[in-house]
């Protein structure tokens, strides 16, 4: 039975089917996602997109998983893309394709932590296309790394939707209670 909607979902309804998040973004979580987010600790992403296949094991299943992507500029500061490293053993572990590349963010935008809700979905507008000609199932399951107001995640189920994909859920590894 899936958990009762929250004050936010239910004045405005998420484009995204459903939101699965594995966590909740407390000790010790707090200190393991920074450390594969801005430390380079592939090895935590390793142990969490493990703990993520446990929990999501029951999960609807999706045709394809595809990761929240970085701009090409802080994938190049950052030299990796957190999310996408908790997709790729994702997917892997549950058996499913992972469609890399399909989803791009083609404007760099301010860094989420630093703004408000408004602020957020303002900074996304326009943020995510579809990769030209790259084939979309119609059920994918977008993963990202922390959930806080979920901007990221709507701006980027919008354009899926857009493109044709008929549903979206999101796996996150830890929401922002």
């Amino acid at each position: 039975m899936p958990a009762p909607a929250c004050g936010p979902c239910l004045r405005r309804s998420p484009p995204q089917t459903e939101t699965r998040a594995v966590f909740v973004y407390a000790p010790p979580l707090d200190r393991l996602l920074p450390r594969l987010k801005f430390h380079d600790d592939l090895a935590a992403g390793r142990l969490l997109a493990w703990l993520m296949a446990r929990a999501l094991a029951d999960a609807p299943r999706p045709e394809a998983v595809i990761a929240l992507p970085l701009h090409r500029s802080r994938l190049r500061r950052r030299g990796y893309d957190q999310a996408l490293e908790l997709a790729r053993p994702l997917a892997r572990s549950l058996g499913l394709p992972l469609c890399e590349g399909a989803l791009v963010r083609v404007r760099a935008t301010l860094p989420q932590s630093q703004l408000d809700a408004n602020a957020r979905r303002r900074n996304l507008k326009g943020a995510f296309q579809v990769r030209c000609g790259a084939p979309l199932p119609a059920h994918v399951a977008l993963v990202d790394d922390v959930m806080t107001t979920g901007a990221s995640l709507h701006a980027a189920t919008e354009t899926l939707l857009r493109a044709g994909v008929s549903r979206v859920d999101a796996w996150v590894c830890a929401r922002v209670a």
